[in-house]
């Protein structure tokens, strides 16, 4: 339901675009849960055209214009590289409009900010995997993605949520979170205490390689779910990378890892019996073939061998997270239900535990696409 108050705000916003006609129709679009999506209808006279206007959540992004300058330097960029290959950059990345100053952003009347995109037509997006297919195709549109990218200074890019993905960080506030036990919580978490102590060490592992130079600082979007993604409507293609709010520099086997932890687990992610909870080996292997067929050998070999500790990594530290979360309360994460981030965090470890006992098997699977296209 879009109220009146808010219907002011967005006329205002409109009215700050170039547009390429008039606007006849703005409507709720998407089941994002963080900025207010619109999808607006414009009509001139020899075309009807359709365009994404955002308002960003600036409570979670605290400076949308570090946000917007980051987007508008990565699809700037991706733009040139696709139209260099013969390709459509309208279709294959996302296109910020200009607001009637020549500017990205537009800031309205009661300090909100807004953006517009051109619409694609033409795709479909999906929540899960429904069919193998899809999986396959989403790694290789993220190793697209790094590839187009592969030249881009990452280090210009803005930390948009700094320590986002700063794994040994996020033990530090779980262990501070249990020093202080605000709720009285700690003596039923112990057992995943002792778990997550247990693989301390590995926790920066990865920081470790890109101090020493071995996991170069790259363009990451840090949201990799298969949601993230336009699938052409006709041939079922993965075109286009959407959702940049979260690109920074950062590491591959990240993005590789987060796509793993959230598409592979063949169980839910807060699913109380953790007998359910594994990792799919042959979604696995679609995704690790799609990802290094997109890349097309731009990545070292230290990042490919890194893929699987990727994948654990990023699976440690958001049970991590959760647990940190319900120790502190329930103050981040939303819940549905009692306990509901402790169960979070048991089917995030048990995916760990799983992931451990299929390891020899994650890596014959690394090697063996490695030497395929590398």
């Amino acid at each position: 339901m879009i109220t009146t108050d808010l219907c002011s705000k967005i006329q205002e916003a409109i009215s700050a675009f170039k547009l390429q006609g008039r606007p006849i129709s703005c409507d709720r679009y998407g089941n994002g849960h963080i900025n207010d999506t619109f999808l607006l209808c414009v009509q001139s006279p020899a075309v009807k055209r359709r365009y994404i206007l955002q308002r960003i959540n600036h409570s979670i992004f605290k400076n949308p214009v570090e946000l917007i300058e980051n987007i508008r330097g990565v699809t700037s960029y991706l733009h040139q590289k696709i139209s260099q290959l013969g390709q459509d950059p309208y279709r294959e990345t996302l296109n910020l409009v200009e607001t009637l100053d020549g500017q990205y952003l537009f800031k309205d009347s009661t300090g909100c900010y807004w953006r517009c995109y051109l619409f694609i037509e033409q795709t479909i997006c999906f929540e899960q995997v429904s069919k193998p297919a899809d999986f396959y195709e989403s790694g290789k549109a993220f190793g697209n993605f790094q590839k187009l990218l592969s030249d881009y200074p990452a280090a210009k890019l803005h930390n948009t949520i700094p320590d986002f993905h700063n794994t040994p960080l996020r033990y530090q506030a779980l262990e501070l979170a249990v020093s202080n036990d605000i709720c009285q919580r700690v003596s039923r978490v112990l057992p995943e205490l002792e778990f997550i102590r247990s693989r301390k060490q590995e926790l920066s592992q990865a920081t470790r390689m890109q101090q020493e130079g071995r996991l170069p600082l790259r363009v990451t979007h840090n949201d990799t779910k298969l949601n993230n993604i336009l699938f052409d409507h006709t041939s079922g293609a993965g075109i286009c990378i959407i959702d940049l709010d979260t690109i920074m520099p950062g590491l591959s086997i990240n993005d590789f890892g987060d796509a793993i932890r959230f598409g592979a687990n063949t169980a839910l992610e807060d699913e109380t019996n953790l007998d359910q909870v594994s990792l799919s080996l042959p979604l696995f292997e679609l995704y690790t073939k799609g990802f290094l067929e997109g890349c097309k050998a731009h990545l070292t070999t230290d990042e490919i061998q890194m893929l699987p500790m990727g994948a654990k990594l990023m699976t440690l530290e958001c049970g991590i997270r959760f647990l940190t979360d319900y120790l502190q309360g329930d103050t981040y994460f939303k819940i549905h239900k009692p306990n509901h981030n402790l169960d979070r965090a048991r089917t995030q470890l048990a995916l760990v535990k799983d992931m451990e006992s299929k390891w020899d098997a994650m890596m014959e699977i690394i090697t063996r696409y490695q030497a395929l296209f590398q």
